[in-house]
């Protein structure tokens, strides 16, 4: 059992989920609660994020340049990030906890693998299949799209994702881990969208 103030590091996994989860500023001292910031559920982040990662796909990759900007593209993809990502993205993290408990190395190495080879190709493929069906696509040009696009962004997936959800499965608690995920997912969501949106 756990007494001290001072969480072990054995306990710490166990302690962080007892509590309140934080949004830690960097500026201020002090936390504050998210039940006192409502605005900030995992939708309101992870479509904002989602928005932010096709602006740098359209400057940055396809260099369009700002009068040649998007908008429309922009919305869908956010709309993207508000109604399916956020919502996915954290309730698998809540059901896979609850798959493999513990905070060990071995606990962490299993949900990453959990996470990889099971919810991960079939996230990238209905993120590819609703991105096409928002772009106007048919069935069959979404299917010979997803042909195409699929194979390519699942193995870029495995260069990035695998060390990431092991880092952070052992070391964040549950109730941060959509917030990690969605800092390292502006660079990946720039790649997505980019992929998403090549016709």
């Amino acid at each position: 059992m756990c007494l001290s103030k001072h969480v072990s590091p054995g306990c710490w996994h166990r302690a962080a989920d007892d509590h309140i989860p934080m949004i830690f500023s960097v500026t201020h001292s002090r936390s504050l609660p998210l039940t006192s910031l409502p605005f900030l559920s995992p939708l309101s982040p992870t479509g904002t994020l989602v928005g932010v990662g096709d602006v740098i796909s359209q400057q940055v990759l396809e260099r369009r340049g700002l009068a040649n900007h998007n908008v429309t593209r922009t919305a869908k993809m956010m709309s993207i990030g508000f109604f399916f990502v956020g919502p996915a993205i954290g309730s698998w993290y809540k059901v896979l906890d609850k798959l493999v408990t513990g905070g060990t190395k071995s606990a962490a190495m299993k949900k990453m693998l959990v996470d990889q080879l099971g919810f991960a190709p079939c996230f990238l493929g209905a993120f590819l299949g609703i991105s096409g069906t928002l772009n106007g696509l048919t069935v069959e040009e979404n299917v010979a799209k997803l042909k195409r696009d699929y194979t390519d962004a699942l193995i870029s997936n495995y260069y990035l994702w695998p060390a990431v959800q092991i880092a952070n499965f052992y070391f964040i608690p549950l109730h941060h881990r959509l917030a990690v995920v969605q800092i390292v997912a502006i660079g990946w969501n720039s790649y997505l969208s980019w992929k998403a949106n090549k016709m």
